[in-house]
Order: C-alpha cells, then sequence, then structure tokens
C-alpha cells in the first residue's frame, strides 16, 4: 500500500475502490496499522501549514469515538490539533442587525443593545434602576417591599450577553436564550427568576431569600452557589451542573421529586418520564462557553450541530447517518473559529460533503449522489 492512496483518502480525494484497499491493507498486519497512524499524524499536523505557519495556537482539537462502521474505524485514532485563526470565516459576511439583544421592561417599554446605544436604564418614573452596555446590565443594589416588576431579556442566536442583578449575582446567557427576573428583588420572600435557554449562575448569598430558577417542569432552588442550566425547549429536558455550593433540582408539580447536588454531580430532568437522574461531570466543558469557547468531551454530533447552530445563528441538515452516529472530544476557541473550520476538522476523521446556502448547511455522505 502507497502512501499516495492514504494521502489521498485523508485529503477525501480517494474513490470508493480505493477507500476499501486502504482498509483491507489496514486490516492485513498492525504494522500497516501503525504505518497508517503515523502517516495520519503527520498530515493532521501539516495539512494547514504554509499559510497558517505563523499561527501556532491549537484553535480546535477533536477525536470521534464509538465510530460504528469499518469504514471510518481508523479515521478516528489520533486529536487533530490544528491553528486555525488564518481559514475565511464566511459567516461574517451574513447580516444579523435584525437579530438584536432585546430587553422588555415591566411597563412594555423595548431596550435594544449595540454599540452605539449605550446608556442607562430607567423606570416609568425615571428612577436610574441600571447602566446599560452593549454586551451587559448592571442593575444598581436596592430591594422594594412592593410588588416587583420582572424585566425579560432575550439574546438571539449567535450572541451572548452577561446580566448583573440588584442583589449582585451574575448571570451569563448563551446563545438563543430568554431570562425574565425582577428589576429589583424584593426585601420578602424568595428571589425568583425564568430561564428558557441556557444560562451560567454565579449568586449572591443571601440566607434569607433563596433564589430559584424556574424552568420548564423543574424548579433549582440555591442560597449562593456557582452553576449551569441548560433548558432550550427543543431538548425535551433541563440539566444543571453544579460547579460551588449546592443547589436543589425538583419537578414543580411534585416536590417531593426532588434531587440535593454536590459539587461535580449534573441533575437532568427527563420531561417523558418525569425522572431526575444525576452523574457525576467534568464541569470544565460546562462553563467554557462563558469562557468564550465551546467543549464537547464524549458528546454525540446531534448535540454538537445544536450548539454549532446557537453559536453561529446558522441551520444544519445532516444527511449522513455514519456522522450521526459519532461522538468527539474537542474545545474550540469561538472567536478564533467558524462553521466551516469546525466542518473541515470533522471531515478528517469522518469524511463527509457539505453545502453552504445562505445560512444553512447540509451534510450529506462521502460518495452522496
Amino acid at each position: 500500500m502507497t502512501s499516495e492512496i492514504i494521502y489521498k483518502y485523508l485529503s477525501n480525494e480517494a474513490s470508493e475502490q480505493e477507500v476499501e484497499q486502504l482498509f483491507e491493507w489496514i486490516d492485513a498486519s498492525e504494522e500497516n496499522k501503525k504505518q497508517f497512524i503515523t502517516l495520519k499524524k503527520t498530515w493532521a499536523l501539516t495539512a494547514l501549514t504554509g499559510d497558517f505557519s505563523r499561527d501556532t495556537t491549537p484553535v480546535l482539537s477533536f477525536k470521534p469515538q464509538n465510530n460504528t462502521r469499518k469504514y471510518f474505524k481508523y479515521a478516528a485514532v489520533l486529536v487533530v490539533c490544528i491553528g486555525l485563526t488564518g481559514l475565511a470565516f464566511y459567516f461574517n459576511e451574513r447580516t444579523t442587525n435584525s437579530k438584536e439583544i432585546v430587553l422588555e421592561l415591566g411597563d412594555g417599554r423595548l431596550e435594544y443593545f449595540s454599540e452605539k446605544n449605550l446608556n442607562a436604564l430607567v423606570n416609568d418614573k425615571g428612577e436610574l434602576v441600571a447602566r446599560k452596555f452593549s454586551n451587559q446590565i448592571i442593575y444598581l443594589g436596592k430591594v422594594l417591599d412592593t410588588e416587583v416588576l420582572y424585566h425579560t431579556l432575550t439574546v438571539p442566536y449567535g450572541k451572548t450577553f452577561k446580566l448583573k442583578l440588584s442583589d449582585g449575582t451574575l448571570v451569563s446567557l448563551n446563545s438563543g436564550t430568554t431570562l425574565r427576573y425582577p428589576e429589583q428583588f424584593g426585601i420578602n420572600g424568595k428571589r425568583n427568576v425564568y430561564l428558557t435557554g441556557e444560562a451560567f449562575f454565579d449568586v449572591a448569598k443571601d440566607k434569607q431569600h433563596p433564589f430559584i430558577v424556574h424552568s420548564d417542569e423543574v424548579d433549582i432552588e440555591v442560597l449562593g452557589t456557582r452553576f449551569n442550566v441548560n433548558a432550550y425547549p427543543e431538548d425535551k429536558t433541563v440539566s444543571s451542573v453544579l460547579i460551588e455550593g449546592s443547589i436543589q433540582m425538583s419537578e414543580k408539580d411534585n416536590p417531593l421529586n426532588a434531587v440535593l447536588l454536590k459539587p461535580n454531580q449534573m441533575a437532568v430532568w427527563q420531561n417523558d418520564s418525569k425522572k431526575i437522574v444525576t452523574k457525576t461531570v467534568d464541569t470544565e466543558s460546562y462553563e467554557a462557553w462563558t469562557l468564550g469557547e465551546i467543549a464537547f468531551k464524549n458528546t454525540p454530533f446531534s448535540s454538537i450541530a445544536k450548539i454549532i447552530e446557537r453559536t453561529y445563528d446558522v441551520e444544519i441538515i445532516n444527511e449522513n447517518a455514519v456522522l450521526a452516529k459519532q461522538n468527539f472530544t474537542g474545545s474550540i476557541k469561538i472567536s478564533e473559529s467558524s462553521v466551516e473550520n469546525i466542518l473541515e476538522l470533522l471531515k478528517r476523521d469522518t469524511p463527509f460533503n457539505y453545502s453552504i446556502k445562505q445560512n444553512t448547511i447540509t451534510i450529506t455522505p462521502i460518495f452522496h449522489n
């Protein structure tokens, strides 16, 4: 078996007959398998040199796991780790002006966020309640003993936002997220907020006023802690990962159906079964998005596709059954990567074709007619 066919395969240029020939050769001996791995490693580390030789920062790395067909089983042996900053970003050309971050005030007024729209936020009485910036809101530390007015903040796909509530709680909102919260928390009662989407909470401690995140059919109650909540309606689950402190997840209609989490644990509410399942997790990947990164750990492509759609405001149509069954581990620095970057690296371990039409990406098998 010549190295020429191996490199043609790695570059997605091999014919179906050559691919079959390649894997028959790999299966023939351990020595052949080792040679393939060595050539793959060399190719992966040099494939994007030349125009990008000055960029040595590993922006994106992937390794697929649990491959399901012989055709792809050797393509997944190594993690690809290549600097990608110099690659073209097709989606920078897209227009997103119509998809702004919007804040609906308690009196129905709408506030929009952009670089040119930075100002103070006042209530219907003309009183200053928050400072408004392009990427965050900072509410003033006041409390009320009268009726609590709620604000609703909506973050579209392709954007993230930060929020400091009036009690000092810090909230990071991921793409495609809506959070409803009090303009000012009341002196009496609990601190209630309502989430659809994904948010990371760093809750200000206040034993007299528990902080409760209401999401779909579950409530998450805390006194002071750091945790992530993922509650996109299309997922039919609500998950919470605890970084620090303790939280309790319970069913709204059946408070006895509850679990108490310890740090490094995840609770997942399943809408269909009405059960809450817990497990131990690596919390770094669930906090990464607040730092401008996306991290995967043994994550199925279907989940990765949803994250990419929300992060880059695109639609992905996957018609490749093999890719759908793959799991991946890796990380992406959002500011230095693009949808095309990600797809090109995925292709190196699981060959496929894709086409882009406006904001829609269609993925097909490599030999799709």
